[in-house]
């Protein structure tokens, strides 16, 4: 057939548009295939925990366990002196015996923590005479220990369909001891170099002739970029050979040719093309330089078995520069959509620290830290320069023992050895882990919910990049009003009002409403103190007894406020253990560590523990004024005010209204 576009020079964009519109650009099919293949393979599905990690309450260090308040006021001079239990908690075995006022138990690092106790003392910080622990430095609740499900709660969504595994995350899917991936499929590209004149490299020269090092640069730009590249060779100006090797090349996923793209006498690639059936050629000749001569075509492949399917083929000049400048022009992006990722280039950059951070003089310290962007300041004599203070910096604040801070940070700072703080609003040099940030569309950051972690999945899914912090309600409300996010999720309980985040709600934000969720007290099933009485009854129960554990929430979370305002200022035991999340308080008490603790219902229903309803609340947006007509804000309102959104916040426990 003949076609007459020919070197019918179109602009980039319209060559991009046609290309383009006759392809599938979604990601190929998943497979499943075990973890030590993962490493570069792109997720197909969101990655939802199975279990807590840790699993269980640990030590961080050797040491004591032992309760926290009986070590404080200890010092040198005056030494705390506590009764050492005979038993030895060595790892792998799970204690018997609980820690009461005034004893200890040694325990190694990585060992289940007693019940009763609720920090560790590292051994160089006491001395031992016959069944007496001598302490002479202090320690906080929660001091070298790490909480069960502090770092992943079972439930959580902890990678993402689209996610690149590198180390990092294959490190996450092993602690969460999943042995098989599903990934999207490797798209596998046939390359073909063309020309009586090209040789293979180690054949040997002559005059006239040029070595192919276009199929080498194609191979490894195609495997940079997710796929697999399969050799087809060179074939010389043939029309039956090439016509031939074509046709192999067609039951892959997207054929690469280079050379013969002209309209010379001998430039047979773009003819033989033209005749392997439609769509055909849809581009030849783009006002580029170089790379004119790029043909772009389609070919409609009918399979055995299954629909038809399209298969891209790219006639790339046969210069060296103008075939790599036209493959990552035009063919990046089409491997790229296909193979489910994003390439990212690296380096270093300026940020401000969002909080204070403190570090141990004499040792340099690398601080994980996930970046966003700084809203824009007035100049004064002393604000930072324009490029030290676009970007803040968060910690990462899940400490050494976990393995999702380092999946999730965008890099590192140097804390060097001769200081013991890193001040607020302070600029740092902020190491990149990747070869460059990848902006986020949509910044989130505010308190952590299963309900939020569906939002979010069902925006990537719609093509908006997002990034979550989880740093609580009353930091995400601070980040908001500083305007260093496009939304905050908060549940604050105003205790004045009674209601809900509304009143700390300032001119410059806009609240927007999410969804209900029922807090409550989390307690096992056949535990009487609790079953079948009032929730009143059972939290008074609960405070007149002192063999009665609780399991408490991080200060400046929602959950805190609510939490001491039904106490009323009294402290029962456990009070001063904190934890980070509702699936950490939730396997403190499945775990027997805590008999109870306040969580909201949909936590506890997964865990299979008892609840005892406490506090609707509502978990709602706080939106900076500023930020609210952003295309990804307008995205996930919209997203918000679906019924099949609501419908499915309804399924998952929450109460929702007709609409957000």
């Amino acid at each position: 057939m003949q076609q007459n576009q020919f070197l019918n020079v179109i602009d980039r964009d319209e060559a991009e548009r046609r290309f383009r519109t006759a392809l599938d650009l979604s990601p190929l099919m998943a497979e499943e295939i075990p973890l030590q293949q993962a490493f570069q393979r792109v997720l197909a599905r969101d990655i939802v925990a199975p279990i807590d990690v840790p699993g269980f309450d640990r030590a961080n260090v050797d040491g004591f366990a032992l309760r926290s308040e009986d070590t404080f006021g200890a010092r040198e001079e005056e030494p705390r002196k506590l009764r050492l239990e005979s038993r030895v908690l060595a790892t792998g075995m799970v204690p018997r015996d609980a820690v009461t006022t005034g004893t200890a138990m040694a325990i190694a690092t990585g060992a289940m923590l007693p019940r009763g106790a609720d920090a560790v003392v590292m051994v160089e910080h006491t001395d031992t005479a016959g069944q007496t622990l001598i302490v002479r430095r202090p320690v906080t609740p929660g001091a070298n220990i790490t909480f069960a499900g502090t770092d992943i709660g079972r439930g959580e969504t902890v990678l993402w369909a689209g996610d690149l595994l590198t180390a990092r995350e294959t490190g996450v899917l092993a602690a969460l001891g999943i042995a098989t991936v599903p990934v999207v499929r490797r798209p596998r590209v046939g390359i073909l170099s063309t020309g009586d004149e090209i040789i293979p490299p180690g054949a040997t020269m002559r005059p006239g002739l040029v070595y192919d090092s276009n199929a080498a640069v194609l191979a490894d730009a195609v495997r940079e970029l997710g796929g697999e590249p399969v050799a087809l060779g060179i074939v010389g100006d043939n029309a039956e050979l090439l016509e031939r090797a074509l046709r192999q090349g067609l039951a892959y996923d997207l054929v690469l040719l280079s050379g013969g793209t002209s309209k010379g006498p001998g430039d047979l690639s773009y003819r033989v093309v033209a005749s392997l059936g439609p769509p055909g050629i849809l581009v030849h000749g783009v006002a580029l330089k170089p790379g004119k001569p790029l043909c772009l075509a389609a070919i409609t492949v009918k399979e055995e078995r299954g629909k038809p399917r399209t298969v891209p083929v790219v006639v790339l000049p046969g210069f060296p520069t103008s075939a790599i400048f036209t493959f990552y022009e035009f063919v990046a992006p089409v491997l790229r959509s296909m193979a489910g990722r994003v390439m990212r280039p690296s380096g270093s950059l300026q940020a401000r620290l969002a909080m204070r951070v403190n570090s141990e003089r004499g040792r340099t310290e690398y601080l994980l830290v996930s970046l966003v962007a700084a809203a824009p300041r007035e100049p004064t004599p002393t604000t930072l320069p324009p490029q030290a203070t676009d970007h803040i910096a968060y910690p990462m604040g899940k400490g050494s023992g976990s393995v999702t801070a380092f999946s999730r940070a965008d890099g590192f700072i140097i804390i060097p050895r001769q200081r013991e703080y890193l001040e607020a609003d302070e600029s740092a040099t902020v190491h990149l882990l990747s070869q460059a940030i990848e902006p986020a569309d949509l910044v989130v950051i505010g308190s952590h919910c299963v309900g939020l972690d569906y939002l979010l999945g069902r925006l990537r899914q719609a093509g908006w990049r997002s990034k979550f912090l989880a740093v609580g309600s009353t930091a995400g409300l601070e980040a908001a009003r500083r305007g260093e996010c496009d939304l905050a999720g908060i549940h604050l309980l105003h205790p004045e009002t009674n209601t809900y985040n509304l009143p700390y709600v300032n001119d410059d934000l806009i609240l927007v409403q999410g969804y209900g969720r029922l807090q409550g007290i989390l307690y096992r099933a056949a535990d009487a103190r609790f079953a079948g009485h009032s929730t009143a009854e059972a939290v008074r129960r609960a405070t007149d007894d002192p063999a009665c554990m609780m399991i408490n929430r991080n200060r400046g979370s929602g959950t805190r406020v609510l939490i001491d305002r039904l106490l009323q200022g009294r402290k029962p035991a456990g009070y001063l253990a904190e934890a980070r999340s509702h699936n950490a308080v939730a396997a403190a008490v499945a775990q027997g560590r805590a008999d109870w603790g306040v969580a909201i219902a949909n936590v506890a229903r997964g865990q299979g523990l008892g609840f005892l309803p406490l506090q609707d609340e509502c978990y709602d947006f706080v939106i900076p004024r500023a930020r609210h007509s952003r295309p990804a804000v307008r995205g996930f309102l919209d997203l918000l005010a679906q019924a099949a959104t609501r419908e499915a916040l309804a399924e998952m426990g929450f109460r929702v209204s007709a609409h957000a």
